[in-house]
């Protein structure tokens, strides 16, 4: 080292020419840093209060801090993931008093009439939540999911609604079967089990898309006409309905407002819609 250090004497400084230009980390220190950058879901979390606008009551619910989570990719029907923690979990605001649940953008939304129904048919009967969790299962958010769509039904919300609580419940299904144990002995089943679920939530979500989009204006949910196209388009495709994401996924491709990135799964998902048309031919 005193090769990169000589000549520092003429500054009074001779007695550094043996230093380390790189110091070794000690192994108890990095031990320790390395601990410390053990990431867990509660660090995503904080309590946010809310007011239920059914019983009236504060509560507090746990809520992903804006920001925080890292969006990683998304699935081809825009199922959005996140490093280290599954947003969805934590998308329904449920009042532990009287039942009442909502996805987060529909929470305050609520008309008297629709109030009134809650309070008679889910409220009459709930029996309230007294321990709150700082994580919440896939299970336990499943739960929550279904007290949420039970809660749209009674409410007679639109179908654009319950659509899209189907279509995240569904999702929320594809994550928990992504973390089941594949080495568990029961693995197999229950990833068939997992998938049956998914599927039958994403068909009662085509179809309320479907009913919405004749009935409801845009935007839907948060997405615009295109979008909507598009996310019904890829779950008609699952269920061989071809002629109906065909005709959906072509006015996608053809709107002049639609951005390059969406053209660009369109013109995907177009391909995979006519390798399918043609496989299913062959093999009549």
């Amino acid at each position: 080292m005193s090769g990169l250090l000589s000549g520092l004497e003429q500054f009074g400084l001779s007695g550094l020419e043996n230093m380390d230009l790189y110091e070794k980390p000690k192994r108890e220190a990095a031990a320790k840093t390395a601990e410390e950058q053990v990431i867990q879901e509660q660090d995503f979390l904080f309590d946010k209060t809310f007011t239920c606008p059914i019983c009236d009551k504060e509560f507090k619910s746990r809520t992903v801090k804006i920001g925080k989570a890292k969006l990683i990719g998304t699935d081809m029907d825009l199922r959005p993931k996140y490093e280290h923690v599954d947003l969805l979990k934590y998308d329904i605001i449920m009042c532990p008093s009287c039942g009442y649940a909502a996805l987060s953008r529909y929470f305050k939304f609520i008309t008297s009439p629709q109030a009134k129904r809650i309070k008679e048919i889910i409220s009459s009967k709930f029996k309230p939540i007294t321990v709150q969790k700082d994580i919440y299962t896939y299970d336990e958010a499943l739960e929550r999911y279904k007290l949420t769509l039970a809660n749209a039904i009674v409410k007679m919300a639109k179908p654009s609604e319950k659509a899209y609580i189907c279509l995240k419940t569904a999702w929320l299904l594809r994550g928990k079967g992504e973390a089941l144990d594949k080495k568990a002995p029961n693995y197999e089943e229950e990833k068939k089990k997992v998938n049956a679920q998914e599927k039958e939530f994403l068909k009662n979500a085509l179809d309320g898309f479907l009913a919405a989009r004749q009935s409801e204006n845009f935007p839907m949910c948060g997405m615009d006409e295109p979008t909507v196209d598009y996310l019904i388009s890829v779950i008609a495709t699952r269920f061989e309905q071809y002629d109906v994401a065909s005709k959906l996924i072509s006015q996608v491709i053809a709107s002049p407002s639609v951005n390059p990135r969406m053209k660009d799964k369109a013109r995907d998902l177009k391909e995979q819609i006519i390798k399918e048309i043609r496989v299913k031919n062959a093999a009549k």
